[in-house]
């Protein structure tokens, strides 16, 4: 019998789905959603904590800030709900509604952003917000998850060598790029201890991070409308972007072969299929951040989908072949 003091530390053995009676690919999905906190977030947001409290930045009592489009919100609210910090969450309209009750529960306080930065979108907003509040409380502990190297090391550290030991033949590893923690963490590592895998960059339309021109993003999670401060673009051997309709017929795909996953999951997905479609027969895997709970009123509703990605038209592209899976109308 395994016992933990902590929720958050309750997590599941790597667990990876065998893609292959859905999709007709060899593609692992290396599932991160079976966690106290849903999300693979609980590994940064864990390693950001630690940090801080090792360095002494973080003491008991203390008051956590942090900009969250959502996933790490609500891991930072199951640590500081277990460690007794308080917890501010600076989110934007976009979060999904799912999420917000998760982090009021937990008893986060909620700064929900309105209005977009003229520029730089919602995420400078809510950064520029996050700084004048911490400006003006010096008490205020900001983690900073967009350039503190602990983001980048939870995941050189534990996501990669679990990766690693299950898969020793893997051929080419699919992360998709938010923060860029997970995507450099993992880089970083199998570049200097397994460097014939080939590690390929999934990142959303509408991203800046790989030089794309920025357009309104409505799923959160992956892409970002600044250039994220971890990711080294040139590291990647390949980058696929994804529409943000392509992720939404990816999920619903995925939900027809009986996997219900998160919207970052169908970009990642997506973008692989698309990118192993002529490579033969590669063994690869594929990182899902989290599942489909905190989707249900978005991209898994068609009344949403139509209202907010209905001018997204799909690209000219090769279709995902489904084995057995008929295209949702609402989606294709």
């Amino acid at each position: 019998m395994t016992i933990v003091q902590h929720p958050f530390e309750i997590t599941a053995p790597p667990l990876f789905l065998d893609l292959n009676k859905i999709t007709g690919r060899r593609l692992y999905l290396k599932l991160e959603g079976y966690n106290a906190a849903g999300s693979i977030k609980l590994r940064t947001a864990s390693a950001l904590v630690r940090h801080a409290e090792r360095t002494g930045r973080l003491r008991p009592g203390d008051t956590i800030i942090e900009s969250s489009s959502g996933n790490l919100g609500v891991a930072l609210g199951v640590i500081a709900a277990s460690c007794g910090y308080r917890f501010i969450c600076v989110t934007d309209v976009r979060c999904n509604h799912s999420t917000l009750n998760l982090l009021h529960a937990l008893g986060a306080e909620v700064v929900m952003i309105d209005t977009p930065h003229p520029v730089h979108g919602f995420l400078q907003a809510r950064l520029d917000y996050v700084r004048s509040r911490c400006a003006a409380d010096p008490h205020l502990m900001w983690l900073n998850q967009y350039e503190s190297q602990a983001n980048r090391l939870a995941h050189y550290e534990g996501t990669a060598p679990a990766i690693a030991k299950a898969v020793p033949d893997l051929d080419v590893l699919f992360v998709g790029v938010g923060t860029g923690g997970t995507a450099m963490g993992c880089t970083q590592y199998f570049r200097e201890h397994h460097p014939r895998v080939r590690v390929v960059a999934v990142d959303a339309e509408g991203s800046v991070t790989f030089g794309g021109p920025p357009r309104t993003r409505y799923i959160p999670g992956l892409g970002s409308g600044l250039k994220p401060p971890l990711v080294d673009p040139t590291v990647f051997d390949d980058v696929v972007v994804v529409t943000e309709r392509e992720s939404v017929r990816c999920c619903r795909q995925l939900a027809g072969g009986g996997l219900l996953a998160g919207g970052s999951t169908g970009t990642v997905v997506s973008g692989a299929l698309r990118w192993l479609a002529d490579r033969g027969d590669t063994v690869a895997v594929a990182i899902s951040p989290d599942l489909a709970d905190r989707y249900t009123d978005t991209i898994y509703d068609d009344t949403w989908v139509e209202q907010h990605l209905a001018e997204q038209n799909l690209p000219d592209l090769p279709d995902l072949h489904f084995a057995g899976v008929a295209l949702a109308e609402k989606v294709s």
